[in-house]
């Protein structure tokens, strides 16, 4: 199975469901990773432009850890929206990488806008990425992938429908994270916590929450028709 994650920003997919995508690159399946915008706002001593070379070189620090594919697609930080040109190059995105199953923000129940918005726009094109008539450089998909929400920072909002215990994986999760070091100091400086505490302390809750040591939470959405029996994806 290909498994596509799609993060608003550098760092979101490490936060929320990289013990998910180790879980499944483990067991054998291929795994992609795509960044949406280049986040360039994420630093207090940094150029837009120098922060946002920096932590494209950290997501694919970050996505090598589990030899994965890598698309960044470089928007502007916290400046994307939901337009034709965007839902084009989404609607590509997704036909380059074929992804029986996307993982990505939960549009419905996030709290921030890239978020939200990045979400919004894959449950909008689920269906475009087949169609013939809408034209991007890569040839319409066979069929329609699943889509599965990953959680929201600190859980705001979002009560998980299915958990994935990541016991086994919770020290690539931790690397991946790890790759990801500009953002150490800044969420120190405007959350007061270090990122992999962070992190850690949200994967024992939801570990806690359905009976394992780690976990990550997702939320099924309504989806029709569906290609792969919701049981067997996570």
């Amino acid at each position: 199975m290909k498994v596509l994650a799609v993060g608003a920003h550098p760092d979101d997919i490490e936060l929320l469901c990289a013990g998910t995508l180790a879980k499944y690159q483990r067991h054998g399946h291929d795994v992609a990773l795509a960044i949406a915008t280049n986040g360039e706002v994420g630093s207090s001593t940094h150029s837009k432009s120098e922060i946002a070379k920096i932590r494209r070189a950290e997501a694919e620090a970050s996505a090598a850890v589990l030899s994965a594919e890598f698309h960044w697609l470089g928007y502007p930080d916290e400046f994307l929206f939901n337009d034709a040109s965007t839902r084009l190059r989404f609607i590509d995105l997704v036909r380059q990488v074929r992804p029986d199953l996307i993982i990505c923000h939960d549009p419905e129940n996030d709290y921030h806008p890239d978020h939200v918005t990045s979400g919004r726009i894959i449950w909008d094109t689920h269906v475009m990425v087949t169609v013939p008539n809408i034209k991007t450089d890569h040839a319409p998909c066979a069929k329609i992938p699943e889509i599965i929400y990953m959680d929201t920072i600190g859980g705001v909002n979002f009560i998980p429908n299915r958990y994935v215990d990541i016991s086994a994986d919770i020290d690539r999760k931790r690397a991946m994270l790890v790759c990801h070091k500009s953002q150490e100091q800044w969420m120190i400086d405007m959350y007061g916590v270090p990122t992999v505490a962070m992190m850690d302390n949200f994967s024992r809750m939801r570990g806690f929450q359905c009976g394992c040591a780690f976990a990550e939470g997702f939320r099924v959405p309504p989806l029709w028709p569906r290609s792969v029996d919701p049981e067997g994806l996570l």
